[in-house]
């Protein structure tokens, strides 16, 4: 299990080789980024701030419970930005690993919604005319 939080740019291919298994024939990963617009308005970059030995406590607890929940799954990696982040930057990157697909589509999904419910990172949108925190399930 790999679970980091950082402030630097994530390397997708690094984080998929995390999970490279011999047993999966699956490998699921979803790549969150920074999107142009956000409610009708103009995103100019992101900001997420954490706290962090909670944050990563957390992804680690959603990790393991995944694991529980799919015993089948073989290798799980989760990486989180922090910091300012521009247009297209990779926000988080969640790859998993599992004999089949279907468990491999189900845990990827229940890793990032119940990432975005209880880890302690917030974000910030920054548009042309000012800011404001938004929730992660607007």
């Amino acid at each position: 299990m790999h679970i980091e939080l950082t402030g630097e740019p994530i390397d997708v291919a690094a984080v998929l080789a995390l999970v490279e298994d011999e047993g999966a024939g699956a490998v699921n990963a979803f790549v969150g980024t920074v999107r142009n617009q956000s409610t009708g308005k103009k995103v100019v970059r992101l900001h997420y701030e954490a706290y962090d030995a909670m944050a990563v406590g957390q992804m680690r607890r959603v990790a393991e419970e995944a694991q529980e929940k799919w015993p089948m799954l073989r290798k799980v990696a989760v990486v989180h930005r922090k910091g300012t982040l521009e247009i297209g930057d990779v926000a988080v990157a969640i790859a998993v690993s599992t004999p089949h697909r279907a468990e491999s589509f189900a845990a990827c999904q229940f890793i990032i919604d119940t990432i975005k419910k209880v880890v302690p990172i917030w974000k910030k949108e920054e548009y042309e005319d000012g800011a404001v925190w938004v929730a992660a399930h607007p």
